[in-house]
């Protein structure tokens, strides 16, 4: 299924060659003017815009305010060199905004202009978002409850004959995507066509394709409220706002140029995703009684580890959310700041102006916390004054690059941490990944084959304390099936977590240089399950799948 461009659907096509032919036109003086030339019937007009200047002022300047993203104007004119436009656009920038000047056709400039009609009832909005009324955010969550509903809402639009289209698919777009709780919208060329996808449950799912005329004009729309350069086709980032009721979702924007035109990989940053209580996580029971324990410590320092993706910014906002009380004092370090949590303090990192995670550490140690949060810890630098932290006085949680919780000590040795001090100031190693929650409306039990009998019975046997699984049943698992409730079988999804406490059998493995498998060897009388371990209880009391598992951990 491919939407095909307003153009293509007009009756007039001597409407269409006329329009044109004053669009070419236009176009060649702009190059003579030197100012960017636009086409204003690729883009639906900002109504905020519109009010930076009256329409009886607009229309005598021959000009228009087509977009506005925070004190940035984007102005069109007929003329630039027209005496009133000169004087509308002074006025402009007297107001304190930056103006952005393109030259378009006198049909664009009318189609501005006949937005006016739409102010009187349309309420403001904040400029650099895209607003999407609460009917319309309504509608599609009663309409979208499974993927397969997007795609029908898709088709339904692609035969639409709405002028307005473009804003439209976009508003389907991304309030398909909040109905959906997709973590990213996902738009890649293909040779004949674009291709959507989104992530949803941390797998990406096409769900319609668009023709090329009608991308080029979503591209378009989408770099402008995102404050990208339009005619560059070049590595961009940029962020803008969904107002969606009462909730402003802030959507971070990537455009790269790939082998078929531009690629755009949209985040969705949702606050109400983030919004997940400590004992919701998925944590073992026995597992979380130790975290809390460790977290209401006053010093130490908590590491999660685990690729992009697999929840650990959630976790450690869960941690913080935990631990915050009104006389304690929180400061984050983070890259970006995602989402924003309150009576917290969250500062950001600017590599361009050289504050990094390292300049942010030391000047948050400067503002007498009592707890931090080092987004990452890449280098010695960071990872040294994260340890002093943790060793005088502060409770740090942060992040390291390394595959399972027993890799967190030889990585700050590798990093030049002194073996000798890690034990004292590294409390708490672990570990995370995700795997998609069986749907619990359609998800049937099926018997497990031999040879995974096989696999689990090992994986038991080897559990330092098989107490975790007393009463828990070994003969049948769960499998997805797929209903109008879920995704292909799936809904949510659930960590998987390991931990490793630096006790004293622990502290003398890091004194000789240890390996991972050493480092876990040491950890195995603290009785706390491994992530394979964790995941086979919850394949057997019918949390998660066998299959899917697999695709986040090795069970072998």
């Amino acid at each position: 299924m491919a939407f095909l461009s307003d153009n293509d659907k007009s009756k007039d096509n001597l409407t269409d060659s006329r329009r044109k032919e004053a669009e070419e036109l236009v176009k060649g003086l702009a190059v003579d003017y030197g100012l960017p030339y636009i086409n204003l019937f690729a883009f639906p007009i900002n109504l905020d815009g519109l009010r930076v200047v009256d329409r009886k002022v607009a229309e005598d300047a021959k000009m228009g305010v087509f977009n506005l993203i925070n004190k940035r104007a984007f102005v069109a004119v007929l003329s630039p060199q027209h005496p009133e436009t000169q004087k509308a656009i002074a006025d402009i920038q007297a107001k304190g905004y930056d103006v952005s000047v393109s030259m378009t056709s006198e049909d664009g400039l009318k189609k501005i202009w006949a937005r006016y009609d739409d102010l009187s009832t349309t309420q403001a909005s904040v400029a650099g978002t895209i607003s999407i009324s609460n009917e319309a955010v309504t509608e599609l969550r009663e309409k979208i409850k499974s993927l397969n509903d997007a795609v029908n809402f898709f088709s339904e639009l692609a035969s639409s004959k709405d002028m307005n289209q473009i804003s439209r698919i976009l508003e389907v777009m991304l309030a398909g995507a909040l109905a959906l709780k997709v973590s990213d919208l996902h738009l890649e060329p293909e040779e004949d066509f674009v291709r959507l996808r989104y992530r949803l449950d941390g797998m990406l799912t096409e769900v319609t394709s668009f023709d090329y005329r009608v991308y080029r004009h979503i591209l378009a729309r989408l770099k402008l409220v995102s404050g990208m350069k339009l005619n560059l086709a070049l590595a961009q980032d940029g962020r803008f706002s969904i107002k969606a009721g009462d909730d402003n979702i802030e959507i971070r924007e990537s455009v790269i140029p790939s082998g078929y035109g531009e690629s755009i990989v949209m985040r969705v940053l949702d606050p109400r995703s983030i919004n997940v209580k400590l004992e919701d996580l998925g944590i073992h029971p026995r597992l979380l009684e130790v975290f809390k324990k460790e977290l209401s410590k006053p010093n130490g320092m908590l590491l999660n580890t685990g690729p992009t993706g697999s929840g650990k910014t959630t976790s450690l906002y869960a941690f913080l959310k935990y631990v915050y009380t009104p006389d304690t004092k929180i400061l984050t370090i983070e890259n970006p700041i995602e989402y924003h949590l309150e009576g917290i303090v969250q500062t950001q990192t600017d590599e361009k102006k050289g504050y990094n995670f390292l300049a942010g550490l030391r000047a948050a140690l400067r503002q007498d916390p009592d707890i931090i949060m080092v987004g990452e810890i890449r280098d010695k630098e960071t990872a040294g004054v994260a340890i002093n932290a943790a060793l005088t006085g502060h409770l740090v949680l942060s992040t390291l690059h390394t595959n399972n919780a027993a890799g967190t000590y030889p990585r700050l040795i590798d990093l030049g941490i002194n073996p000798k001090v890690i034990p004292s100031a590294l409390t708490v190693s672990m570990a995370q990944r995700l795997t998609r929650k069986l749907c619990p409306h359609c998800k049937k039990e099926v018997p497990i084959e031999e040879k995974d009998k096989i696999i689990f019975s090992k994986i038991i046997e080897g559990t330092h304390d098989k107490t975790y699984f007393d009463g828990i049943q070994k003969e049948v698992m769960w499998a997805p099936v797929g209903c109008d409730k879920c995704n292909a079988g799936y809904k949510g999804r659930i960590g998987l977590y390991e931990a490793i406490l630096a006790d004293e059998n622990v502290e003398r493995a890091v004194n000789s240089n240890p390996s991972e498998n050493e480092i876990r060897k040491a950890a195995e009388g603290q009785n706390i399950l491994n992530m394979t371990q964790d995941a086979i209880l919850k394949i057997l009391s019918g949390a998660t799948s066998l299959e899917d598992s697999r695709r986040v951990i090795e069970i072998e």
